[in-house]
């Protein structure tokens, strides 16, 4: 089967773990600093803090946001983490509907969804397409609300030539198998606050002051610390950090060619009357996460059976988290997201497609009747 979504990985990520296995160092230490180091000057911002998951940055991001009791306006349209992680903070989500073209939330929904309760606007920059972040921040703030990015598909992505990552209060990113710059697992958050930054810090391992690696700078090794609240087992490892350095160096030329498939397949299908094929908007530059079609014709499960026969692996992101069962007590009608996502089927799309599985994946499609 040619899968949705394949690492790539190389010679050059097995010497950079063996390396750190090697060290007698494996735990949170120098190589997870090293790669928020890099990664920061990457994205231009100042602060960056690994952690072991995007879903573990969301849940911090909205806890040191201070969103507990209050709403959160959130999309149906992402993996179920980014809502989970308002649940974990105690706090409301208030699920705003989405543009057709992009599958990001609509603006007009999010300024007529901010009330007295609102404390945040946790966006998600689908497919790697970034939000129009301009009018969302005046809108936040006009009301004095936080904006949180949830960027797990949009590594590498701009908007208006500013990297994301750069632009809110908070960004979280996922490092999970599958995504652009890939660990196997793995996260961060980028923050302009110092004193977030730290915060978030002590969060991330237990709420201890100060952690292992940081006591063991010196000659000595000091034992000695506090613990300061309730955090959680949070952060990212040097394992993992090693890979991130790699992948890191390479992400551009792989988003570049996640560019160049992407571009083959709009060609491909662009005279395929049954299909729509995704947006890129002028003041966007995609990371390209992953490619999704928009199957007219209530054809879209017919066609995911008909390209597994053929040996072709296709998938849906996602069906709206407000119809999960659990969401119920926070359902609202979504037209546009309850429409559009019968459509949805995510096409194979990563950097070591070849171009005769690409050739292939065009054949198949366009034969589909």
């Amino acid at each position: 089967m040619i899968p949705v979504f394949r690492p790539s990985m190389g010679d050059d990520e097995i010497r950079a773990v063996e390396k750190v296995l090697r060290s007698g160092w494996i735990g949170l230490g120098p190589k997870t600093r090293e790669f928020e180091g890099q990664f920061a000057s990457y994205l231009g911002v100042e602060h960056v803090v690994a952690l072991n998951s995007c879903t573990a940055a969301l849940h911090l991001a909205l806890k040191v946001m201070d969103v507990t009791g209050k709403e959160v306006i959130t999309s149906p349209m992402s993996f179920v983490s980014t809502n989970h992680a308002i649940l974990y903070n105690e706090a409301v989500p208030v699920f705003a509907d989405i543009e057709e073209d992009t599958l990001n939330m609509r603006i007009d929904e999010i300024e007529s969804l901010v009330g007295p309760r609102t404390a945040a606007i946790l966006l998600v920059h689908y497919g790697g397409h970034a939000c129009d972040m301009d009018p969302i921040l005046e809108i936040a703030s006009k009301k004095g609300v936080r904006v949180i990015e949830d960027a797990a598909h949009a590594c590498g992505g701009e908007y208006k030539g500013k990297k994301i990552g750069s632009i809110g209060d908070a960004t979280c990113f996922s490092f999970h198998a599958v995504k652009n710059l890939a660990m196997g697992d793995g996260g961060a958050i980028t923050v302009h606050d110092s004193a977030v930054a730290e915060r978030i810090r002590k969060l991330y391992w237990l709420g201890i002051s100060r952690g292992t690696w940081d006591r063991t700078k010196d000659k000595a090794y000091k034992w000695e610390y506090d613990v300061e609240e309730v955090g959680y087992k949070y952060h990212l490892n040097d394992i993992l950090a090693a890979i991130g350095l790699v992948q890191l160096q390479k992400l551009d030329r792989m988003n570049a060619r996640r560019r160049e498939i992407v571009e083959k397949y709009n060609e491909a299908f662009k005279d395929v009357n049954w299909i729509e094929t995704p947006v890129e908007k002028e003041y966007v530059k995609s990371a390209n996460h992953n490619y999704v079609i928009k199957v007219l014709d209530g054809r879209r499960d017919a066609l995911i059976e008909y390209l597994a026969a053929n040996e072709i692996s296709a998938g849906v992101h996602y069906i709206p988290n407000h119809l999960y069962d659990m969401y119920k007590p926070y359902y609202r009608k979504l037209p546009v997201a309850e429409r559009i996502w019968r459509r949805l089927a995510t096409l194979p799309l990563f950097p070591d497609l070849t171009e005769a599985e690409q050739d292939y994946i065009v054949e198949k499609i366009r034969d589909f009747k």
